[in-house]
Formats: C-alpha cells, sequence, structure tokens
C-alpha cells in the first residue's frame, strides 16, 4: 500500500511538472546548466565541418567498421527511405541512394522538414548515400550507409551554407560543407556501443565521503553521505538517494576525460552532464553542463585538490579525450543533482542538456523518497537493494523528455533507456 501511494505521490508531481514545463522547450532553473537561448543559425563556411574534428574520430561519426554489400549479413542494418518531400538522385537506377541506416533515415527525415519550413517550394536532394561500386575513398561511411551527400532540389548553391547548419541542427554527428556542388553529412553506428547507454559511471570509479573515506559507486547505499556541490558551486556532502539506473553485466563505451594538473580522469557515458568552464572557475556565470560527448581538449572542468578541507572547486585544462569499454555502470542520484567521482565534479543526469531541467524533473522523486524515510520505508522506492536497470521513474521522464522537449535539448544518441 505504501509503495502505491508513493508512486501516486511522484506520479502527481511529474503531471505538474509536464504541464508547467509544455511551453518551455529547455527548460527553467539557475545555477549550473542554465538555459539555453535561441540563436539565430549561422551558415557554414565551405570547407568547415562541425564538429571540429575528424569525421570517423570519437566525438564524431566513430570508426569505419566495415564495407556492407548486399549479399553480406549486415545488408539488413540498411533501410530504404521512401520520404516523398526528398529527392533522390538515383543515378545508378538501383534504389542504393534510398539505402542507409535508421539513424540516417531519421536524421535525414528531420532535415527534410526543416528545409521545407525554410524554403516553402524547396525539398532536399540527395545526390549520394549508400555506395555499393566502390566511388568513394578507403572506408568510407558511404560503405556503411551512414552518410549521405547532399543539396536542394533547386541546386541554388546560395543556400549551401546554411542547408550545411541545417544539417547540425538535425542530428548528424558530422557535417561537412565539402564542396560548392555538396554538403556531406554523417551519422554513428546504429550498434555503437555508446548508443546503448544512458548517462553512467563504472562501477569502479570512486566517490568521497564524509570522514574522508572514500567508497566505489558499485557500493552506494541509501544513506551514504557522498561529495557533491550546491547550486553556488559550494563543495557540500549529500545524500545518495538511489540509483537511476544499473546495470552489472553488459559492456559498454564509456568516455575519459583525463586533464592536466591537477591530473584527474573522470570516466563516464558519452550522454552524461559534466560541468565545464572557458576560466578558471571564478566566475560562476561561465559554468554550463554539457554532454560528455560534447567536451574537448582545452576545456575546463572542475575538480577538488587533495585537501578537501579546502572547500574549494578548481578548473582543470582537459588535455586528452578517449574511449574504454567497461563492464558495469551506475547513475547514482544524490539529493543536490551533483556529485564528485574520482575527483571530477559531474552532474546526476543525462541525456537532456540542461542539468536544472533535470534537477527539477526529479524533484517528485526526492520527495517521494522523503516521505519514505519518514515512514521507514526506504527500499520501498529505490536505494541499495533494487535490480539492475532503468529506475520507472528515469524511463517515465526520458519517454516524456521526447515528445516535449527540443530536440537541441536532447542528446543525438536519443534518450531511451538501454
Amino acid at each position: 500500500m505504501l509503495m502505491w501511494q508513493t508512486q501516486m505521490c511522484l506520479l502527481s508531481g511529474l503531471v505538474v511538472l509536464v504541464l508547467v514545463s509544455a511551453g518551455s522547450p529547455c527548460g527553467p532553473g539557475r545555477g549550473y546548466g542554465k538555459r539555453k537561448h535561441a540563436t539565430k543559425l549561422t551558415p557554414m563556411a565551405l570547407k568547415q565541418f562541425v564538429p571540429n574534428v575528424a569525421e570517423k574520430t570519437l566525438g564524431a561519426s566513430g570508426r569505419y567498421g566495415g564495407k556492407i554489400t548486399r549479399n553480406s549479413e549486415r545488408f539488413k542494418e540498411l533501410t530504404p527511405n521512401y520520404n516523398i518531400d526528398i529527392e533522390f538522385k538515383n543515378e545508378e537506377k538501383t534504389n542504393a541512394d534510398r539505402l542507409m541506416t535508421q539513424r540516417c533515415k531519421d536524421k535525414l527525415n528531420s532535415l527534410a522538414i526543416a528545409v521545407m519550413n525554410r524554403w516553402p517550394g524547396v525539398k532536399l536532394r540527395v545526390t549520394e548515400a549508400w555506395d555499393e561500386d566502390g566511388h568513394h575513398s578507403e572506408e568510407s561511411l558511404h560503405y556503411e550507409g551512414r552518410a549521405v551527400d547532399i543539396t536542394t532540389s533547386d541546386r541554388d548553391k546560395s543556400k549551401y551554407g546554411l542547408l550545411s547548419r541545417l544539417a547540425v541542427e538535425a542530428g548528424f554527428d558530422w557535417v561537412y560543407y565539402e564542396s560548392k556542388a555538396h554538403i556531406h553529412c554523417s551519422v554513428r553506428a546504429e550498434n555503437a556501443a555508446a548508443t546503448k547507454s544512458g548517462g553512467c559511471f563504472p562501477g569502479s570509479s570512486s566517490v568521497m565521503l564524509t570522514g574522508g573515506g572514500t567508497k566505489p559507486v558499485r557500493d552506494l547505499q541509501v544513506g551514504d553521505k557522498v561529495l557533491a556541490a550546491d547550486r553556488e558551486g559550494n563543495i557540500i556532502f549529500s545524500d545518495f538517494l538511489m540509483f537511476i539506473d544499473q546495470d552489472r553485466t553488459t559492456v559498454r563505451e564509456f568516455y575519459v576525460l583525463e586533464t592536466e594538473e591537477p591530473r584527474r580522469k573522470l570516466t563516464l557515458t558519452p550522454a552524461h552532464l559534466v560541468f565545464v568552464t572557458n576560466n578558471n572557475a571564478t566566475d560562476r556565470s561561465d559554468v554550463r553542463a554539457v554532454f560528455a560527448s560534447s567536451v574537448s581538449p582545452g576545456q575546463r572542468v572542475l575538480v577538488v585538490g587533495s585537501d578537501v578541507a579546502l572547500g574549494a572547486l578548481t578548473a582543470a585544462t582537459v588535455k586528452r579525450v578517449y574511449a574504454e569499454e567497461h563492464r558495469e555502470s551506475y547513475a547514482p542520484v544524490t539529493s543536490d543533482g551533483t556529485i564528485v567521482v574520482d575527483r571530477v565534479l559531474a552532474s546526476c543526469y543525462a541525456a537532456v542538456e540542461d542539468h536544472a531541467l533535470a534537477h527539477w524533473a526529479f524533484a517528485p522523486l526526492r520527495l517521494g523518497r522523503a516521505l519514505a524515510s519518514l515512514l521507514g520505508a526506504v527500499g520501498d522506492v529505490g536505494g541499495g537493494k533494487q535490480p539492475d536497470g532503468v529506475h520507472w521513474y528515469s524511463a517515465l521522464l526520458r519517454h516524456v523528455g521526447t515528445w516535449l522537449l527540443d530536440g537541441a535539448c536532447l542528446h543525438p544518441l536519443g534518450v531511451l533507456p538501454s
């Protein structure tokens, strides 16, 4: 009976949040993770690519996985695109230009809508998609159906700079204004390990407890107080509430953010939020929450020194970003929505690039935890006894987020639980 009452409390709170946030596409709040403001789209320049890294590297579309042929087992990874709002060149007369991965198809269809909205009467045009004839360079993502070359249907080259920017906004993982004749766009692989994760840390990652001790994330229990930061950026100890996701068996891809002095390594999934700044962290207005996959060398993350008693965060420059695979993943949540993991400050949230909104949305869960604690039923709503998988409230929020939130707020890998 108590479990049912607690869930009703959480659901009622969620309904209120949904109604209030329906008109606010990227969420409210102050402090870390401020709301994004709409910006005017700036056309890309010829030869510019976004993000500013090589196509087949971490942070863009990822490494090449091998050529797909009509006779290969992987051919089933390709799906035809029959969108009537897109023109396909189809010069091979085999409909190869209609074949692509589902992720590529989804981004292309989103871009087609943006093109029609921007230029009424004009359609998106695909000149190349999957390549079965070997017309591209070695290890081209066209051979996997993960890349498309595009123009507008009217071939108006003056539109291509803005078309490139629209492709970025549509969620392509790498966009290259390659020539005056076309734009090249590509996406990550459908089966990439990163796409199967929400926002977590490896179980071996370390958190700091009151009294100066440490504990692996996997061993956290309700009642633990872990090092975190409040809304003003002050070091505090915050109550560990529960894991909103945990998985002790699946091997996933994690990003490792390695800093210069002081030397730190934070390991987390691509869609997890971490706090960055462009200065020495003395100006709190510059601190913002971004996806781990968006962090690049030269940016700064917030870290704690060897003496936590000093109570201050400092900024450490990221010198390297690379990938590792780990078995076990855990997504701990604290009362304050932040947590220091391996001496680096991170958000407890993922998938939506707005820390304040995510913390606000989890308010009913915090209320439910407090209520259950007062009534002596802490285990009923999660914590150390919970089974593997995404907590029901977190899964519900992720689904609601796909309905209500502006796509620019969502991580390009998606927000659905693994």
